[in-house]
């Protein structure tokens, strides 16, 4: 059985890509990203999983109303600053500073806990 790779043309430039390397990667402390783009997909997604993760968690608690909303901006921007900062260590200016970083990602993440919440939270506690 043969492995195959899948090439990507962005802005006329053809790369290969393998999903199992930017996971690697992602996962990986200190990672290098010659590819800015790939690493912003990385924040994005992580952040998705994160709010449906915190959708869940907040629906549990059970959390309510603007003390939800706070603590998950507080909690979304804090992991995902640390992650940038600390863990893969990267130069925050190459991408526009820490605040665009920060904020990569985040009303859709946002939209994702608020559904998360609000489903699980009414199926748990409503009649």
């Amino acid at each position: 059985m043969s492995t195959k790779t899948k090439i990507i043309e962005r802005n006329g430039v053809l790369k290969t890509a393998g999903n199992l390397s930017v996971l690697t990667k992602a996962l990986t402390s200190k990672s290098e990203w010659p590819d800015k783009d790939e690493f912003l997909d990385v924040i994005y997604w992580a952040r998705q999983a994160l709010g449906i993760i915190l959708g869940v968690i907040w629906a549990l608690i059970p959390f309510k109303g603007f003390v939800g909303l706070l603590f998950f901006a507080l909690v979304n921007a804090g992991v995902i600053y640390v992650y940038f900062s600390s863990f893969q260590g990267v130069d925050e200016e190459e991408y526009g500073g820490a605040w665009e970083l920060t904020k990569e990602g985040f009303m859709t993440s946002f939209a994702g806990f608020l559904v998360t919440w609000i489903i699980i939270y009414s199926g748990l506690y409503y009649e």
